[in-house]
């Protein structure tokens, strides 16, 4: 049986992490994503430090189409280098996995 993971990832904006949400759900790619506004991000890039609000994104899905989801969230996203980090879950309630089992079915064959 497939294991669950959780897609952890950043977006510029609650409209950007929501349009991108919409479609990983409506691709079957995850159960179920969560959007979470007003993370403020420091971080170095290129030679500098910067600073920037962004919302985090938690994308539930099968382990088996974590590279997929990736590939999505590359394609969709507005950053070069966006954040892409794969967790994998310890345990999640049987009930709660077959649904998400069941919810991303069809992109998993």
């Amino acid at each position: 049986m497939d294991r669950a993971v959780f897609v952890y990832t950043t977006w510029p904006a609650v409209a950007d992490a929501e349009a991108a949400g919409r479609a990983l759900v409506e691709r079957r790619l995850a159960a179920c994503v969560n959007i979470l506004p007003g993370m403020i991000s420091h971080y170095r890039w290129e030679g500098k430090v910067e600073r920037a609000e962004e919302a985090v994104m938690i994308i539930k899905t099968r382990a088996s189409l974590a590279d997929a989801v990736s590939d999505a969230v590359k394609e969709l996203h507005s950053y070069d280098t966006p954040a892409i980090v794969v967790l994998p879950l310890e345990s999640v309630e049987k009930s709660y996995l077959g649904w998400l089992l069941a919810e991303t079915d069809d992109a998993a064959k």
